[in-house]
């Protein structure tokens, strides 16, 4: 019989901006019930301080404890809110934030105890997703691609799902799903980062204008595109790349600088958003097939500017995921709850196709709330 698990999900985006949370019954192959969602935005000062560390510098370990102690509020805020005492739950998944991520070295951060988590909760909890797929020779992400995939039945195929948070990620959903391999060549999965996401416009729109976030897409909706820019933007090698790829928050951030640096605020964001765009766009030419339709999650498809540059490119149906009945806010703190399920129940992860893993691969590690004197000093 089978044994459906409620599971509460917590995600922390490259895009710097919060914690998601969310809760779903799920067997980790397919989703009973949808709970509610809950996203709480950083505090300036720990988004500062989070940003600190990117790339695995200074004060990593009290900035580690303080975003652990925040993801503990966010999620006991989602259980009171929902009515859902502490007991009734299964599993945390617990993505962390990452810092680092260098997989050709066989090195992935993802910051975030997840000890001190479930002693905080007094509910187990797995972590550490990443890891056991670098150190076997996978890149590590997208690791959203196999709930994209329990998500997708009924839907026209082949599909494309693309994340817009700090880098995007693009998931392709042959006629098959899940096969053996992953992939097959008229079916399976494919993922794969497509290249900057919300990273760059965010950065700019911080420096430019003291704000995050270019909100709507504003900034960029009031300038030009600097063409030369994006032709040379266009000829990074990663794009001619072929998957499975993956990349750090800030790989771009240095040929965006030299591209964009002299430009005005308006204009930066208007070409950086460009950019976004033609890497969604040059993702395509690695697909077995084209997609019929593709699906936007992430913050990024809030932006008009950046949805109006994908239909005029992709040339097919491209629509926020709501419009399909998925939660665009939710969905990635629900991948991670349904990723913890699939963690204890030892079911793969990642896939030769997702992550280019050898073979198909579970990961995460699992922490049980302790109990005692113990528990008290380490919650304290």
């Amino acid at each position: 019989m089978t044994s459906f698990l409620l599971s509460l999900g917590l995600m922390s985006g490259t895009s710097l901006d919060g914690v998601d949370a969310a809760l779903i019954r799920t067997d980790g192959e397919r989703v009973e019930a949808y709970g509610p969602c809950l996203t709480r935005s950083y505090p300036e000062s720990l988004r500062d301080r989070l940003r600190a560390v990117l790339g695995g510098v200074g004060a990593v370990a009290a900035v580690e404890r303080d975003v652990t102690l925040f993801h503990a509020e966010v999620a006991a805020a989602l259980l009171q809110q929902s009515g859902t005492p502490p007991a009734d739950v299964s599993v945390v998944g617990f993505h962390g934030h990452t810092i680092l991520h260098r997989p050709e070295q066989r090195r992935t951060w993802q910051i975030g105890d997840g000890a001190l988590l479930a002693d905080r909760l007094g509910i187990a909890v797995v972590n550490d997703f990443r890891s056991n797929d670098v150190v076997s020779g996978g890149q590590g992400a997208p690791l959203v691609p196999v709930y994209h995939a329990a998500l997708a039945g009924g839907l026209v195929r082949p599909l494309a799902v693309l994340n817009l948070g700090g880098v995007g990620n693009v998931t392709w959903i042959g006629q098959d799903g899940i096969g053996q391999d992953g992939i097959g060549e008229d079916g399976g999965l494919l993922a794969f980062d497509t290249g900057p996401g919300n990273a760059l416009i965010d950065d700019w729109a911080l420096r430019h204008t003291g704000r995050p976030v270019d909100l709507d897409g504003r900034l960029a909706a009031q300038g030009r595109i600097d063409g030369d820019a994006l032709d040379a933007f266009r000829q990074h090698p990663y794009f001619a790349q072929r998957p499975p790829k993956s990349l750090d928050r800030d790989d771009f951030s240095k040929m965006a600088a030299a591209l964009v640096g002299g430009l005005s605020a308006e204009d930066g964001a208007a070409t950086l958003s460009a950019f976004t765009v033609a890497a969604v766009d040059l993702a395509g030419r690695h697909f077995p097939a084209p997609p019929r339709r593709w699906l936007v999650c992430g913050g990024g498809r809030r932006n008009p500017v950046l949805m109006a540059g994908l239909r005029q490119c992709l040339a097919v149906p491209v629509d926020p995921v709501d419009k399909v009945g998925w939660d665009g806010d939710g969905l990635e703190a629900q991948a991670f709850a349904f990723l913890a399920v699939r963690s204890l129940k030892d079911l793969p992860l990642t896939w030769p196709g997702t992550t280019g893993v050898p073979r198909p691969l579970t990961g995460g590690r699992l922490h049980r709330p302790r109990t005692g004197p113990d528990a008290r000093q380490t919650s304290a």
